[in-house]
């Protein structure tokens, strides 16, 4: 048979299929057309979300992972793999496990201080009656600014001649300290502005969260003698809040492990490693060191370990959750 008409033949098959199609969906019941409907528009809604979720997330992903199989440094034209030498000297990096420590106090002190500030906070605006709306954006404008900006101010407060926090303290007859260059106090202070800087946006969610709690609740407490603030919020406020406070944890986690400008403007992670988190270690290895390959390994073990501590998190903190 000639190519022309296999290839007439194949068209004519395939148009059969498809009429026989046809005419299976205009014989099928009303409930499958309208599932068949149902799914049809289901996958051209989702269509554009998925392909955005493959493109911004899972191939970039995948080219990080295979960037870290190899020796390429940045701007280099050629490069060689090999395999999975990178991760081993990530294991063995010194560096690494100092900006991994370092990532991890920063967390543990930035998550509770400011899920207890942000709540603290929550209920005494809550419990005021006048100013409300001027108190909440005084301590959300924080989050809503530019953190880079922000830590230039922080910069001036904190400088050991004439900043105002070492003047306050000299003034007060109290020992100053050079903040930022001191390894002892040099990460204590960026997580400080790391709380100072998540502050409003738990604020936010917490005030939420007690605006849902239905004032039954309060008065059933107070029938069965629960009348101080401390018994209410023990046995009501805390409660009901399970929900809002396991997400302002996720968020605020995931926040804390991300932290960079602050550690770029002030410290550049010094002096020494004291102040070296992993998202600056990253920067460092691929942008400034040009070790891209090595950099990639980085990236692709602070993934790893910043998506299983959300899932323990999760897992953790939901079976402490109460549900309404």
């Amino acid at each position: 048979m000639s190519r022309p008409a296999a290839t007439m033949e194949s068209a004519g098959t395939m148009a059969q299929a498809g009429d026989r199609g046809a005419s299976q969906l205009l014989s099928a019941s009303p409930a499958k057309r309208r599932a068949f409907a149902e799914g049809a528009t289901a996958w051209m809604l989702a269509g554009l979300a998925v392909f955005l979720l493959l493109a911004l997330f899972f191939v970039p992903v995948l080219g990080v992972v295979l960037i870290a199989l190899t020796d390429w440094q940045f701007g280099s034209a050629s490069f060689s793999f090999v395999g999975l030498a990178n991760f081993r000297e990530v294991f063995t990096d010194q560096g690494f496990r100092a900006s991994l420590l370092n990532t991890i106090l920063y967390v543990l002190i930035v998550v509770p201080g400011t899920v207890v500030s942000g709540l603290a906070i929550a209920l005494l605006i809550e419990s005021g009656r006048s100013c409300r709306a001027f108190y909440r954006a005084i301590h959300f404008l924080p989050f809503m600014a530019t953190l880079t900006a922000m830590a230039i101010a922080w910069e001036a407060l904190l400088h050991p001649t004439i900043g105002l926090i070492n003047q306050t303290l000299a003034a007060m007859g109290l020992p100053t300290a050079n903040w930022l260059r001191d390894e002892n106090t040099a990460l204590p202070v960026l997580a400080v502005i790391g709380i100072w800087q998540n502050l409003g946006y738990a604020m936010v969610l917490f005030l939420a969260g007690l605006k849902s709690i239905p004032q039954d609740l309060y008065d059933a407490a107070n029938v069965d003698g629960a009348d101080m603030w401390l018994d209410r919020l023990r046995t009501v406020t805390l409660p009901m809040l399970g929900p809002v406070t396991m997400f302002v944890v996720i968020v605020v986690a995931l926040r804390a492990f991300e932290a960079f400008d602050t550690v770029k403007v002030l410290t550049q992670g010094g002096p020494g490693h004291a102040s070296e988190l992993l998202l600056y270690t990253l920067y460092r290895e691929s942008f400034e060191y040009l070790r891209t390959g090595y950099g990639a390994a980085v990236a692709v073990v602070f993934l790893l370990i910043v998506v299983t501590l959300t899932l323990v998190q999760t897992r953790i903190v939901d079976k402490k959750v109460h549900y309404q």
